[in-house]
């Protein structure tokens, strides 16, 4: 009987994530977290921008200084506050959406 090929991929990505993630559960977490972090991250900038604001002016905006501004955009910042999001949702005339997923959904990527 021939052997069997074994099955291999070109997806840079899939090998990545086999290699490096795997099952690891922390491993898992953290990266959970870090995409968390940067979602935060682009969405704050995104909207500073397209409101043609600089961080010193949003700063200004919303009662802080423009180095917060610039560490909350920031994806590897962990310090996000509720109470500083809300600022910012208001004063880019926004609002913030909180969303709880359960940990084994396809919601939080695996």
């Amino acid at each position: 009987m021939p052997e069997k090929k074994k099955k291999t991929t070109a997806n840079a990505v899939k090998i990545l994530r086999t290699r490096y993630i795997g099952a690891k559960g922390k491993r898992l977490e953290s990266l959970e977290t870090e995409r968390e972090n940067l979602n935060i991250a682009e969405q704050i900038y995104n909207l500073r921008t397209r409101a043609g604001l600089s961080q010193k002016q949003l700063a200004d905006l919303v009662g802080t200084t423009q180095s917060v501004i610039s560490r909350l955009e920031d994806a590897d910042y962990q310090g996000h506050s509720l109470a500083m999001l809300r600022k910012i949702a208001m004063g880019l005339h926004q609002r913030i959406h909180v969303q709880f997923v359960p940990a084994n959904s396809e919601h939080a990527r695996a």
